[in-house]
């Protein structure tokens, strides 16, 4: 401000603050040849696909062009936003983008969609994540991040899914409120489901525990 009242800088030297700024450090890029194994020419389900996360994974799936990009929410105008996003983005013809609304929780019809589909690859964001709305709704916070996480797990191993990545929380360590330990609950499922994996079982369970993540839903930054 002081170099613009003596006439240093003019306003016009100045530049949109881009979220990227605010990292503190260079970005890291995606290894490629390390997507692509799990995406490129397969088919590829992302639940909660219409949230900040899911969303945004949706797009980098998309560049590497996988065969299918199923894409499920519960709710339906993320799911509306999500697609068009993703029309305005691709080619039609090179993949067909399908929109499935419907909750993680609903073992029959998640049993049916991967039947129908049998996706390879399983990227599971769907889950409530605002720790103060978790901690009012406990029931609904264990119903949707446990159970929910273990109906499309039990289901992925069932059709024999190649990939399940699980998109967990840094607030699953040793938590200290109710949706880190509903997180950290979904990441035990996993475990024991793998622990106790059937005899024919193809699938490898993954989870990544995601810190503060820049420009998501409810984040610190659009909060501000």
């Amino acid at each position: 401000l002081v170099d613009i009242a003596k006439g240093k800088i003019r306003v016009n030297d100045l530049i949109e603050l881009e979220i990227d700024d605010l990292l503190g450090r260079e970005k890291v890029k995606p290894d490629q040849d390390l997507m692509k194994r799990n995406i490129e020419s397969k088919i590829v389900l992302v639940t909660g696909a219409g949230g900040s996360i899911g969303s945004q994974l949706c797009i980098e799936i998309l560049k590497i062009r996988p065969k299918k990009l199923l894409i499920l929410d519960s709710n339906e105008y993320a799911l509306y936003s999500i697609l068009s996003t993703l029309n305005s983005i691709h080619n039609k013809n090179e993949l067909e983008i399908i929109p499935l609304l419907a909750s993680i929780q609903d073992s029959k019809n998640i049993n049916i969609i991967l039947n129908t589909w049998k996706p390879d690859t399983i990227y599971h964001a769907a889950a409530y994540k605002h720790v103060p709305i978790v901690e009012h709704n406990l029931a609904e916070g264990v119903k949707n991040n446990v159970f929910g996480t273990l109906v499309i797990a039990k289901a992925s191993l069932d059709i024999g899914v190649s990939d399940f990545v699980f998109i967990s929380t840094d607030k699953a360590v040793r938590p200290t409120n109710i949706m880190g330990a509903t997180k950290r609950l979904g990441e035990i499922c996993l475990q024991s489901l793998f622990d106790n994996k059937y005899d024919s079982q193809i699938t490898k369970f993954s989870m990544v525990r995601f810190g503060n993540v820049l420009d998501s839903s409810g984040s610190v930054i659009p909060k501000f």
